[in-house]
C-alpha cells in the first residue's frame, strides 16, 4: 500500500497481508502447494539473501533470495515454524523460521544464497525488501518468546498462517506483541540535545527515547522521558514519522520536542552525557566532519530525526 508519509528503514511492506484470508486454513494450505507461490527464510533470525544484479541495486546490492513455497513449507515441517506473510499481487509469499545449530545455507539451502545479519545486510536490500524480511524477524521472535499461554501456562498453538496464537486448554487466544518506544529530539532555539551511553560505540551520540507506559499519551511519554533522563522541560512535541524495529519487536514513534531550556543533566543510568549542537554542528555531524563524534546509524529513525531538524533552518 503506497501511502504519502516519510518511510524509515523497515518501512513500506509492499504485501497485501490478507489478513481476512488468515484464518482459512485451506487456502492457505493451497497456497502453500502451488507452484507460483514464493517463500523466504530466516536463520536465527538472519534472513536469506543473494547478491541482486548491478544494474538492480548497485554494485554491493543484495535482494532476498526467494525460494519455492512448497520447500519453505518441507523445511518448516509444520505450521509452528511457518507464516504466511500475505500477496505479492496474487502471489501468496510465506516465511519459515528456522533455528537448527548448522547454517541451511550449508545444507539443503547450499547454493541458493547465505544468511545475512539484518542490521549489515538492510541497507543492502531494497527498501521494499528490508521491510518484508523485518517483518518475518518480528514475527519470529514474538512467537518464539511466547510459547505459553500468559493465562494458564498451557503450550499455545498457532493459528492464522501464523498471526495468532491459542491455549487448547482454556481458549486464550494470543496476538503479535508491539512495544511502542517514543524517541525524540529535543531542541532549545537553535541547538538540539543528543545523548549517549556508555554502551554505544565510542563516540556516538543520538535521540532520546524511552518506552511509552500504560495509561500515557505519546506526548506525555515524550516529556517523562525527557525530564526523567536529561532534566528537560518539554514545552511543544510534534510527530515526524514512526519505525518498526525487529529489535525484538518495537515500533519507534519519532518526535521533535521544544524544551524551556537548553540546560539538560544526563542521568548517569540511561544517559553517561549530553550535548548540544547548533544547526551547522548537526549538519557537519550528519556529514561526519566532527572528529570524535559519530551520528547514529542511517538505519535508525534517529538519523532521520537530526535532519529534519536541520532542514528547518
Amino acid at each position: 500500500m503506497a501511502l504519502d508519509v516519510f518511510l524509515n528503514t523497515f518501512a513500506g511492506n509492499p504485501l497485501d497481508r490478507a489478513s481476512d484470508r488468515r484464518g482459512n486454513a485451506e487456502w492457505i494450505a493451497e497456497q502453500l502447494a502451488s507452484s507460483e507461490s514464493l517463500g523466504i527464510a530466516l536463520w536465527n533470525g538472519r534472513p536469506f539473501v543473494e547478491p541482486a544484479p548491478k544494474s538492480e541495486n548497485g554494485d554491493g546490492g543484495q535482494r532476498i533470495a526467494y525460494l519455492p513455497a512448497k520447500l519453505v513449507g518441507e523445511l518448516a515441517g509444520g505450521q509452528e515454524r511457518l507464516l504466511f506473510m500475505g500477496l505479492w499481487k496474487e502471489t501468496a509469499v510465506f516465511a519459515v523460521d528456522l533455528e537448527d545449530a548448522a547454517d541451511p545455507a550449508e545444507g539443503p539451502l547450499q547454493g541458493f544464497g547465505k544468511f545475512e545479519d539484518l542490521r549489515a545486510v538492510a541497507l543492502k536490500l531494497p527498501a521494499t525488501e528490508a521491510a518484508i524480511v523485518a517483518t518475518a524477524k518480528q514475527m519470529f521472535e514474538w512467537r518464539r518468546r511466547h510459547p505459553h499461554c500468559a493465562v494458564c501456562g498451557q503450550r499455545t498453538q498457532t493459528m492464522d498462517g501464523g498471526w495468532k496464537r491459542r491455549c487448547p486448554s482454556c481458549e486464550t487466544e494470543h496476538f503479535p506483541r508491539t512495544d511502542p518506544v517514543v524517541i525524540m529530539l529535543p531542541y532549545h532555539g537553535d541547538r538540539c540535545m543528543l545523548g549517549r551511553q556508555e554502551a554505544w560505540p565510542k563516540g556516538m551520540f543520538s535521540a532520546l527515547a524511552g518506552f511509552l507506559e500504560p495509561g500515557e499519551t505519546i506526548e506525555e511519554a515524550c516529556a517523562r522521558e525527557l525530564n526523567e533522563e536529561a532534566g528537560l522541560r518539554t514545552r511543544k512535541v510534534r510527530y515526524h514519522s514512526t519505525q518498526p524495529w525487529p529489535y525484538p519487536s518495537s515500533l519507534m514513534i519519532g518526535l521533535i520536542a521544544e524544551v524551556e531550556d537548553d540546560e539538560g543533566t544526563p542521568d548517569q543510568t540511561e544517559l553517561s552525557e549530553v550535548r548540544w549542537f547548533t544547526r551547522d554542528e548537526a549538519r557537519d555531524l550528519l556529514a561526519g566532519k566532527i572528529e570524535g563524534v559519530t551520528a547514529p546509524s542511517r538505519l535508525a529513525i534517529a538519523m532521520q530525526l537530526i535532519k529534519a531538524w536541520v532542514e528547518e533552518g
